[in-house]
Protein backbone atom coordinates (compact mmCIF):
# COMPACT_ATOMS: atom_id res chain seq x y z
CA UNK A 1 0.00 0.00 0.00
CA UNK A 2 2.80 2.28 0.56
CA UNK A 3 3.62 2.45 -3.09
CA UNK A 4 0.38 3.38 -4.15
CA UNK A 5 0.26 6.19 -1.62
CA UNK A 6 3.74 7.03 -2.77
CA UNK A 7 2.80 7.13 -6.22
CA UNK A 8 -0.42 8.90 -5.61
CA UNK A 9 1.56 11.86 -4.10
CA UNK A 10 4.11 11.67 -6.97
CA UNK A 11 1.34 12.74 -8.82
CA UNK A 12 0.58 15.62 -6.84
CA UNK A 13 3.76 16.79 -6.86
CA UNK A 14 4.09 16.65 -10.80
CA UNK A 15 1.13 18.77 -10.60
CA UNK A 16 2.70 21.42 -8.84
CA UNK A 17 5.39 21.31 -11.35
CA UNK A 18 2.88 21.57 -13.97
CA UNK A 19 2.07 24.72 -12.24
CA UNK A 20 5.47 26.05 -12.77
CA UNK A 21 6.77 25.05 -15.63
CA UNK A 22 3.36 24.51 -17.76
CA UNK A 23 4.01 23.37 -21.26
CA UNK A 24 7.53 21.83 -21.01
CA UNK A 25 6.51 18.09 -22.20
CA UNK A 26 4.05 19.46 -25.05
CA UNK A 27 7.93 21.69 -25.98
CA UNK A 28 9.68 18.80 -25.85
CA UNK A 29 7.58 16.79 -28.33
CA UNK A 30 7.07 19.68 -30.66
CA UNK A 31 9.27 18.56 -33.11
CA UNK A 32 8.43 15.08 -33.59
CA UNK A 33 6.27 14.88 -36.43
CA UNK A 34 5.19 11.40 -35.14
CA UNK A 35 3.35 13.14 -32.14
CA UNK A 36 2.55 16.43 -34.05
CA UNK A 37 -0.81 16.60 -33.61
CA UNK A 38 -1.95 13.01 -32.95
CA UNK A 39 -1.61 13.34 -29.01
CA UNK A 40 -2.95 17.12 -28.77
CA UNK A 41 -2.32 17.77 -25.14
CA UNK A 42 -2.21 14.21 -24.29
CA UNK A 43 1.31 14.02 -23.15
CA UNK A 44 0.76 17.16 -20.52
CA UNK A 45 2.05 17.41 -16.93
CA UNK A 46 -1.50 18.10 -15.61
CA UNK A 47 -2.93 14.96 -17.75
CA UNK A 48 0.06 12.75 -16.80
CA UNK A 49 -0.24 14.17 -12.97
CA UNK A 50 -3.55 13.48 -13.05
CA UNK A 51 -3.18 9.56 -14.09
CA UNK A 52 -0.37 9.09 -11.82
CA UNK A 53 -2.13 10.54 -8.82
CA UNK A 54 -5.50 8.71 -9.44
CA UNK A 55 -3.33 5.69 -10.02
CA UNK A 56 -1.71 5.86 -6.74
CA UNK A 57 -4.70 6.44 -4.76
CA UNK A 58 -7.33 4.44 -5.68
CA UNK A 59 -4.58 1.61 -5.74
CA UNK A 60 -4.08 2.41 -1.89
CA UNK A 61 -7.91 2.42 -1.83
CA UNK A 62 -8.35 -0.62 -3.37
CA UNK A 63 -6.21 -2.14 -0.99
CA UNK A 64 -6.49 -1.16 1.75
CA UNK A 65 -10.65 -1.62 1.76
CA UNK A 66 -11.15 -5.15 -0.08
CA UNK A 67 -9.43 -8.47 0.27
CA UNK A 68 -8.15 -8.16 -3.14
CA UNK A 69 -4.66 -8.32 -3.98
CA UNK A 70 -1.78 -6.19 -5.73
CA UNK A 71 -2.67 -7.19 -8.83
CA UNK A 72 -6.23 -6.16 -8.89
CA UNK A 73 -5.57 -3.28 -6.70
CA UNK A 74 -3.11 -2.03 -10.05
CA UNK A 75 -5.99 -2.91 -12.40
CA UNK A 76 -8.64 -0.58 -10.72
CA UNK A 77 -5.69 2.12 -10.08
CA UNK A 78 -4.61 1.89 -13.70
CA UNK A 79 -9.01 2.17 -15.37
CA UNK A 80 -9.14 5.18 -12.89
CA UNK A 81 -5.73 6.73 -13.80
CA UNK A 82 -6.95 6.60 -17.58
CA UNK A 83 -9.89 8.25 -16.80
CA UNK A 84 -9.15 10.82 -14.68
CA UNK A 85 -6.15 11.56 -17.19
CA UNK A 86 -9.02 11.66 -20.05
CA UNK A 87 -11.13 14.15 -17.73
CA UNK A 88 -8.17 16.76 -17.24
CA UNK A 89 -7.37 16.63 -20.76
CA UNK A 90 -11.13 17.36 -22.18
CA UNK A 91 -11.11 19.64 -18.43
CA UNK A 92 -8.00 21.54 -20.42
CA UNK A 93 -9.50 21.51 -23.93
CA UNK A 94 -12.59 23.06 -22.41
CA UNK A 95 -10.76 25.88 -20.74
CA UNK A 96 -8.37 26.48 -24.04
CA UNK A 97 -11.15 27.25 -26.20
CA UNK A 98 -13.03 29.60 -24.00
CA UNK A 99 -13.05 33.13 -25.48
CA UNK A 100 -14.13 36.08 -24.05
CA UNK A 101 -15.88 38.86 -25.60
CA UNK A 102 -14.03 41.35 -27.64
CA UNK A 103 -13.47 44.72 -25.57
CA UNK A 104 -15.57 47.66 -26.39
CA UNK A 105 -13.76 50.38 -28.31
CA UNK A 106 -14.49 53.48 -28.28
CA UNK A 107 -15.26 53.81 -32.20
CA UNK A 108 -18.15 51.28 -30.80
CA UNK A 109 -19.58 54.02 -29.42
CA UNK A 110 -20.31 55.89 -32.99
CA UNK A 111 -23.96 55.72 -33.93
CA UNK A 112 -24.87 54.97 -30.09
CA UNK A 113 -27.91 57.29 -28.56
CA UNK A 114 -27.35 58.97 -25.43
CA UNK A 115 -28.73 61.54 -22.98
CA UNK A 116 -27.06 65.07 -22.20
CA UNK A 117 -26.34 65.03 -18.09
CA UNK A 118 -24.11 68.42 -17.94
CA UNK A 119 -24.97 70.95 -20.70
CA UNK A 120 -22.87 70.87 -24.02
CA UNK A 121 -21.70 74.62 -24.69
CA UNK A 122 -21.07 75.48 -28.35
CA UNK A 123 -17.56 76.35 -28.14
CA UNK A 124 -16.17 73.85 -25.45
CA UNK A 125 -17.25 70.25 -23.64
CA UNK A 126 -20.55 69.15 -21.64
CA UNK A 127 -21.27 65.59 -20.49
CA UNK A 128 -23.56 62.37 -21.94
CA UNK A 129 -24.60 59.22 -20.22
CA UNK A 130 -23.92 56.84 -23.31
CA UNK A 131 -24.05 52.82 -22.40
CA UNK A 132 -21.35 50.91 -23.79
CA UNK A 133 -21.58 46.76 -23.61
CA UNK A 134 -24.92 47.58 -21.79
CA UNK A 135 -23.12 49.80 -18.51
CA UNK A 136 -24.03 53.28 -17.83
CA UNK A 137 -20.59 55.54 -18.75
CA UNK A 138 -20.27 59.26 -19.00
CA UNK A 139 -17.81 60.52 -21.68
CA UNK A 140 -16.88 64.38 -22.18
CA UNK A 141 -19.01 65.55 -25.21
CA UNK A 142 -18.28 68.11 -27.92
CA UNK A 143 -21.09 69.88 -30.39
CA UNK A 144 -20.61 72.06 -33.03
CA UNK A 145 -23.69 73.74 -31.34
CA UNK A 146 -24.82 74.58 -27.94
CA UNK A 147 -26.70 71.62 -26.37
CA UNK A 148 -29.04 72.11 -23.16
CA UNK A 149 -28.98 69.11 -20.57
CA UNK A 150 -31.77 66.55 -20.44
CA UNK A 151 -31.22 66.62 -25.03
CA UNK A 152 -30.88 63.20 -26.44
CA UNK A 153 -27.77 62.88 -28.62
CA UNK A 154 -26.17 60.59 -31.23
CA UNK A 155 -22.71 59.90 -31.27
CA UNK A 156 -20.77 61.40 -34.85
CA UNK A 157 -17.44 60.17 -33.51
CA UNK A 158 -14.95 59.35 -30.86
CA UNK A 159 -12.68 61.98 -30.05
CA UNK A 160 -10.45 60.06 -27.89
CA UNK A 161 -11.02 57.77 -25.03
CA UNK A 162 -13.01 59.51 -22.77
CA UNK A 163 -14.48 61.93 -24.97
CA UNK A 164 -17.04 62.07 -27.82
CA UNK A 165 -18.30 64.26 -30.43
CA UNK A 166 -22.50 63.83 -30.09
CA UNK A 167 -25.13 66.25 -32.29
CA UNK A 168 -28.98 66.58 -31.06
CA UNK A 169 -31.60 63.93 -31.87
CA UNK A 170 -34.18 65.89 -34.35
CA UNK A 171 -37.51 64.19 -34.24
Amino acid sequence: MTWFLVTGVAGLAVLALALAFDGLLEGLFDGMSVVEGLLDGLLSLPVLAGAVSMLGFAGAITLGTTGLGVGAAVAVGAVAGVVAGWATWRFSRALMRDQTAPTPRGSDLVGTAGAVVTAIPADGFGEVLLRLAGQPVKYAARSAVAVPRGTEVWVESALSSTSVQVRAVER
